[in-house]
């Protein structure tokens, strides 16, 4: 079966259900997102939210951000997540191509993405499409860290 890959243009109840389905496959802690807020997020500018069909169901999702800093156009891959039932079929990796044609196309110059050390499965396809692990730190402050400067 092949795999479809496309950017979201308008938010159906298909799209809403799906990541309904998908994120908690993501994240536990993360409520889904509803038509408003998936709206939000396929119309921010420098977004791009695409999703993946196999046999026309959406099986996986990736946000790919862009974004300009003073060194040059960056961007990021975010969220991505294939559901457990359709992993091995390629959707992942037709989500992660895409993404990178179209921040190149963009005029990206580097395109970053994280995954957790467990996820062994994507980190070796994200290293198969020729990402390279960086020397560097992540660090996130949460809303819910305390000020201790």
């Amino acid at each position: 079966m092949s795999v479809e890959v496309e950017v979201v243009k308008d938010v159906t109840d298909e799209v809403v259900a799906a990541f309904g389905r998908l994120l908690p496959q993501l994240s536990g802690s993360a409520p889904a997102p509803d038509a408003a807020g998936l709206r939000a997020l396929a119309g921010w500018p420098g977004n791009r939210l695409l999703v993946a069909r196999v046999g026309g169901v959406i099986v996986g999702t990736l946000t790919l951000v862009v974004f300009p800093v003073p060194t040059g156009l960056r961007a990021r891959i975010e969220d991505v997540v294939v559901d457990e039932a359709a992993r091995g079929l390629g959707a992942g990796a037709a989500l992660t191509r895409e993404a990178v044609r179209l921040a190149r196309a963009g005029g990206a110059r580097t395109v970053d993405l994280t995954s957790r050390p467990s996820r062994e499965a994507a980190n070796r396809l994200y290293e198969r499409l020729g990402f390279r692990r960086r020397d560097s730190n992540v660090y996130r402050l949460t809303d819910h860290e305390t000020d201790h400067r």
